[in-house]
């Protein structure tokens, strides 16, 4: 680790503080209505779609219109996969997506995961790529904020049953936040050199005479909008390593804002809405320590280098470079790792597969604590504040009062809804990833053995139902088995926890916001920070232990002792 290497992470996360500040002003006017000179635009496209805005929704109804919404998308998504090959603009003449693998990848976009089981530059078209999963890259990123508008809604006003329209959320987020922030984004990546064009690809000759012919495609569009929206799925196979994705470090900095500026803003938007700027303050201070603490990890494991290069002679000097870009460094490269995994985005800049078990072991935890440090865009929200409401209840139970958070009163039935949203996660990773690793169907994706093995499979299914979408790597992911079983992870990753959250929403939604009290705890310091954060180790992280003893950790203790499998 190196003084320029804090210091390019500080410089990073620094800019996207500073730009989350007008963002969660932005969020938090959009979510109340005030759209300033964008309110004609927002009528008139309201008025076309026959949506009235002023038509609230039970949380009942605004869940059934999101269920029904991702369901088309799902429908669209699949066709388009299966029958790309007799439309148009598929100047590469691919062959339609076969069933299971459509399957997958159309749950993956539309579930926010974007997990790829395929090569993007060999297998999609031009107008798969543009009208299918850029155009979910927007749709599903808009739910997941429209989701936290109607959570927070719930916190901010009292006695009421509504909790907004859904249709209306989802129209302003998409038309006045993420496009013209990828608009924006997308410029910039071009500028940088990242491609732009609908040719299929350029032949370039190499040094030694021969010819390489390189893919091309609209990369720049979808590049922007797939970090703005912590979507993480890329043009091309190896993602933001690939010199198209991440033609410099600039590029590569940018990324890294866009997939946590977001989050971050919420975090704020959720202050001003409720009146307490405080309260948005702790939720994103938690974020980040867990981001730096992350971050930490990562660079100080990969710094070390790998134990069985140095007992073999190797100087560690440079770290444990293998798997990632001489360009960016350890640096970057562990805050990218950290944010990608903590933010529920899933792109990549170096291959996880490559990291010391150690350094891969953070990612992978990061991932099971709930994908809420940040978390994606509007799930880290709602996801984070599921946790503080299990927080107050812990607290609750310690001084013996009835919890409250934000003047509402945290009730068996808020709590119950809550460890049931927890408990989806580590049901559907552990259930699944556990079933994959005893059968012959399952194991025969591995390409190594012992704890790696585990590691790998393990990882596949944690990305895929924490909704984040990138890959450990070495897993042959493209089988009927994996395609059906990860898709089901995704599902219940995204909408097993919604449901539940939804549910909380409304029953808080219908309570009077009542005024702070000597007993009440306050929940926008340091002491509540500290009791949140170690509510979301253990509930988030504590049921993981033992996979990880027999993963990561049994790997690294080998390596120590001079052994690899």
């Amino acid at each position: 680790m190196t003084m320029i290497g804090w210091a390019q992470i500080a410089l990073v996360l620094g800019c996207a503080l500073v730009l989350a500040v007008p963002i969660g002003a932005w969020l938090a006017a959009m979510a109340q209505g005030r759209l300033g000179p964008l309110a004609r635009l927002d009528t008139a496209v309201l008025r076309v779609a026959g949506v009235d805005a002023a038509r609230g929704q039970a949380w009942q109804s605004y869940l059934l219109a999101m269920l029904a919404f991702n369901a088309a998308g799902f429908v669209l998504l699949y066709a388009l996969l299966r029958l790309q090959d007799v439309l148009p603009l598929n100047p590469q003449s691919f062959d339609g997506i076969p069933p299971y693998l459509a399957f997958n990848t159309a749950l993956s976009f539309v579930t926010n995961t974007n997990w790829q089981a395929y090569s993007g530059e060999v297998a999609m078209s031009h107008l798969s790529q543009m009208a299918g999963l850029t155009v979910q890259n927007f749709l599903s990123a808009a739910t997941g904020i429209a989701l936290a508008f109607a959570v927070i809604r719930a916190f901010a006003a009292g006695g009421v049953t509504q909790l907004g329209n859904f249709w209306a959320d989802l129209t302003r987020v998409t038309l006045f936040l993420l496009l013209p922030g990828a608009v924006l984004a997308a410029f910039a990546f071009i500028a940088m050199g990242v491609p732009q064009t609908l040719e299929a690809s350029v032949t370039a000759t190499t040094l030694e005479g021969g010819e390489q012919v390189i893919p091309l495609g609209p990369v720049g569009f979808q590049l922007a909008i797939k970090h703005l929206g912590t979507n993480g799925g890329g043009f091309f196979g190896v993602n933001s390593l690939h010199p198209f994705e991440g033609p410099s470090a600039l590029a590569t900095s940018l990324q890294i804002i866009l997939q946590v500026v977001i989050p971050f803003g919420l975090c704020l938007a959720f202050g001003r809405m409720v009146g307490d700027a405080q309260q948005g303050r702790a939720l994103l201070a938690v974020m980040l320590g867990f981001v730096l603490a992350a971050t930490l990890a990562i660079y100080a494991a990969e710094a070390a280098g790998n134990p069985l290069h140095i007992a073999a002679g190797v100087s560690p000097t440079q770290g444990n470079m293998e798997g990632k870009d001489v360009r960016f460094g350890l640096a970057l490269a562990a805050l990218f790792t950290a944010t990608t995994t903590g933010a529920s985005c899933g792109a990549v800049n170096a291959m996880l597969d490559s990291f010391t078990p150690l350094g891969g072991l953070v990612p992978l935890f990061l991932i099971q604590l709930g994908e809420v440090l940040p978390g994606g865009v509007g799930s880290g929200l709602y996801g984070m504040l599921v946790f503080a409401l299990l927080a107050v209840f812990v607290a609750g139970l310690m001084v013996g009062r009835t919890p409250e958070y934000l003047g509402k009163k945290v009730q068996a039935r808020e709590v119950k809804l809550a460890m049931l949203a927890v408990l989806v996660l580590p049901a559907a990773i552990l259930g699944l990833a556990g079933l994959s690793l005893v059968l012959e169907v399952g194991t025969a994706s591995l390409q190594d053995a012992g704890p790696h093995g585990l590691t790998e499979m393990l990882y596949a299914f944690t990305s895929a139902a924490g909704n984040n979408g990138s890959a450990f790597g070495g897993l042959t992911a493209d089988t009927p088995w994996l395609n059906t079983t990860l898709g089901f992870a995704m599902l219940a990753g995204r909408f097993g926890f919604v449901i539940p959250v939804l549910a909380i929403a409304g029953s808080l939604a219908a309570k009077p916001r009542a005024p702070e009290g000597a007993g009440t705890l306050p929940t926008h310091g340091p002491l509540f920070a500290g009791l949140l954060a170690g509510v979301i180790l253990i509930l988030g992280g504590l049921q993981y232990l033992p996979a990880l003893a027999l993963g990561p950790i049994a790997e690294h203790v080998a390596m120590l002792a001079g052994q690899s499998f």
